[in-house]
């Protein structure tokens, strides 16, 4: 059983999802304590890989209250935990043009806290405006069948 704590929305409008990886995350202190809370943000969150080893980065979580002098830093570069196939995977995939790794969603599973990552290829300006028309579009049609039933 999962429990979401947060999800990055703007990852599925500016990319198309391909492929989507569960890893886990190098935390310290009491980060944990504070993303059950739920003082996470990962809005700009992406992944890069050095030297084998993947790393996210613009996520800021929150210092614990109760943790004192001894929090770390909130917007730190955090350690993913990865089988190195599952890198290499993504290294070869993300050294394309137009790729990109992106966290999509923090959640705990069995008592661990996971960052699921995907590799999303870029939407350009037309694509993004096509889902907003869409979307628009569904609203409206909502909106008449429910004055109708009226």
């Amino acid at each position: 059983m999962s429990n979401i704590i947060a999800t990055n929305r703007k990852a599925a409008f500016n990319y198309t999802l391909l492929d989507r990886i569960e890893a886990g995350i190098e935390l310290k202190g009491a980060e944990v304590k504070s993303i059950r809370n739920k003082h996470v943000s990962f809005t700009d969150g992406f992944i890069r890989i050095f030297n084998g080893e993947a790393f996210v980065y613009g996520m800021h979580i929150s210092p614990y209250k109760q943790s004192g002098q001894f929090a770390p830093e909130p917007e730190r570069a955090r350690k993913l935990l990865l089988r190195k196939s599952q890198i290499h995977k993504f290294i070869a995939l993300s050294a394309q043009k137009g790729f990109s790794i992106v966290a999509t969603k923090l959640y705990f599973k069995n008592g661990k806290v996971k960052l699921e990552i995907a590799i999303g290829r870029g939407k350009r300006f037309f694509d993004k405006r096509e889902k907003i028309r869409k979307r628009h579009t569904d609203r409206e049609v909502q909106r008449s069948l429910k004055s109708r039933k009226r």
